[in-house]
């Protein structure tokens, strides 16, 4: 099918590629050479909100590595709220990012903004992040899904699951099927928390989709504290992987400090899920060698 040709019908506008009539069996998305989302082992992803220097990034890339996670996430390209607010290194940031991860043995992904980036982002990334703010930026889902990496797509920050999953189908439209889902959380009323982490999401999803799904307790939280516990419950509840922002001085973060982890907290937290994980059948990933 073209993309943008419709046939009449009922069901002419739901989902029709990424769904599980589509495709029985779960898909499997391959990251890098490390990394998979949707096979027998969890993906696990790690790293800063922001690449602010190449010090902060080969300390926290280093100290991922160890702890077991397969894939450095980090933002060159930040969406902010406030347009004073740091909003990334750009392509400086995405060399970090490489030059890190090549280093230690990891995948990267990191948020694409603009359809104009994708290229660019496609020369530095093993996997293009769509953040939350973007999942309805048709254009750049049309872009993506014409690029030969992997996405990850983030659930709206309000946004139904039909309409998640239909973001999805204009990536697959354009053809590109390795598309992997991630639940970060929906904007709630209770400002105790960031937001509303819907981990029911991933079961429901899981049974309407042949995609994996992952998910973000760093943004579906906003809290420190709750970071671990609702790592442990995402896998619990059958989640491909996870994640998580792991910054080496949150509280001098250039954004989203409260909900970063220190790597002696991920540590901690990577031994707790290695229990939930062994406990549902889903091991770690094999931890990557150390840098000469």
């Amino acid at each position: 099918m073209k993309y943008g040709v419709e046939s009449a019908g009922p069901e002419a506008h739901r989902y029709r590629l990424v769904s599980r009539a589509a495709r029985s069996a779960r898909s499997i998305v391959r990251v890098g050479q490390r990394a998979a989302f949707g096979g027998a082992a969890l993906a696990v992803c790690a790293g800063p909100c922001s690449v602010e220097s190449r010090e902060q990034l080969e300390t926290t890339a280093a100290a991922v590595a160890k702890a077991g996670a397969n894939v450095l996430r980090g933002g060159a390209f930040k969406p902010r709220t406030s347009p004073y607010a740091f909003a990334g290194l750009g392509e400086e940031g995405l060399r970090y990012l490489r030059d890190a991860a090549d280093r230690y043995g990891l995948a990267v992904v990191t948020e694409v903004l603009d359809p104009r980036d994708v290229d660019l982002v496609v020369r530095y990334a093993d996997m293009l992040q769509i953040g939350t703010r973007n999942m309805q930026n048709f254009p750049l889902l049309r872009e993506v899904g014409g690029a030969p990496k992997p996405v990850l797509l983030k659930r709206g920050i309000a946004a139904t699951i039909e309409e998640w999953l239909m973001a999805a189908e204009h990536i697959v439209t354009g053809g590109n099927a390795q598309v992997v889902l991630c639940e970060r959380g929906i904007r709630g009323f209770d400002p105790h928390t960031r937001n509303v982490l819907d981990l029911a999401a991933v079961p429901l999803v899981q049974n309407l989709t042949h995609l994996p799904v992952i998910v973000d307790p760093s943004h579906g939280t906003g809290v420190r504290a709750l970071v671990a516990p609702m790592t442990l419950a995402a896998v619990a509840a059958g989640a491909d992987g996870v994640i998580v922002e792991v910054h080496p001085h949150p509280a001098s973060a250039y954004s989203d400090g409260a909900q970063s982890l220190t790597p002696a907290e991920f540590a901690e937290a990577m031994e707790g899920l290695a229990l939930v994980a062994a406990a549902v059948g889903r091991p770690l990933p094999e931890r990557a060698a150390a840098a000469a």
